[in-house]
């Protein structure tokens, strides 16, 4: 049952070495559920694993190609304390394969990315988006840190000045992306798949291995996501992120959820004596 439900979640497919793992919750935006996060890390896992496969795609069905985290259906009720140190867990688990991947990984930004897609996209060794795309990273207004090593990359990459408009909700544009080195190319969005196998093909056929290797920056992004995976942790546990959780999930009829969120600002202040 469990095995139907990954092939569900997630699509696989091969060609010349290059083997792609598609979000399939087009209907979700391919927001990362628990049950699509298990099954494209273990995607990961498996494509480091087969010889076969020399380089991977990340890519999304549909019009977009990711939402970001599922947050809605991945906490559930538990003691403060436990909450806190599995909120932090499951954020460092949730990087580590893109930092970890042993192979080129390249991303086909079919639409709109949010979140966590948008951070751990710039850990990858290219990114080529569609013309719809666009890239968009709202922890400000979440009441939530950065995450995805994105506290190190962005400035690195663009600046300080920049990289904070960003991570405080600057949303870009495909062309926007494209002209602060964000990502590679821009192409049509029928277009985007095809493209990236070019980009992939050229990386193997060049004999090259990740940029995070090459560059020995992996080991200080190993550092930075368990940083920032306590911070997130502490930030989810605050008053304005649970505050939009309590209120978008009573919006969206998410009784579970809202229950979840609801409870644990409303003991909150008891927190500390526990």
């Amino acid at each position: 049952m469990a095995t139907e439900q990954k092939e569900e979640v997630l699509l696989q497919s091969d060609c010349n070495g290059v083997r792609t793992l598609t979000f399939n919750r087009p209907a979700k935006l391919n927001g990362w559920s628990p049950d699509l996060v298990q099954a494209f890390q273990e995607g990961l896992e498996q494509a480091a694993k087969d010889d076969t496969v020399k380089a991977c795609i990340l890519t999304g069905a549909g019009k977009y190609y990711c939402a970001g985290v599922d947050f809605a259906g991945s906490l559930k009720p538990m003691h403060p304390r436990d909450l806190l140190a599995a909120i932090t867990e499951q954020n460092e688990a949730l990087f580590a394969p893109f930092i970890d991947f042993p192979k080129p990984l390249f991303i086909a930004a079919n639409g709109p990315a949010i979140g966590a897609s948008v951070t751990s996209a710039f850990i990858a060794d290219g990114i080529v988006a569609a013309e719809s795309a666009s890239f968009l990273t709202p922890f400000k207004s979440l009441g939530l840190v950065p995450e995805g090593c994105s506290s190190y990359t962005f400035p690195q990459a663009f600046g300080e000045t920049t990289a904070r408009e960003i991570l405080e909700g600057r949303k870009l544009s495909a062309q926007d992306a494209l002209e602060l080195g964000y990502c590679q190319y821009v192409v049509p969005q029928d277009q985007v798949l095809a493209k990236t196998q070019e980009l992939a093909e050229e990386w193997i056929a060049s004999g090259r291995t990740r940029k995070i290797i090459e560059n020995g920056s992996q080991a200080k992004l190993r550092e930075v996501n368990k940083v920032e995976s306590v911070a997130l942790a502490n930030a989810m546990l605050g008053l304005p992120f649970l505050n939009h959780m309590v209120n978008f999930s009573y919006e969206k009829s998410k009784y579970g959820p809202f229950l979840v969120f609801w409870l644990a600002r409303t003991t909150r202040p008891l927190w500390s004596r526990l």
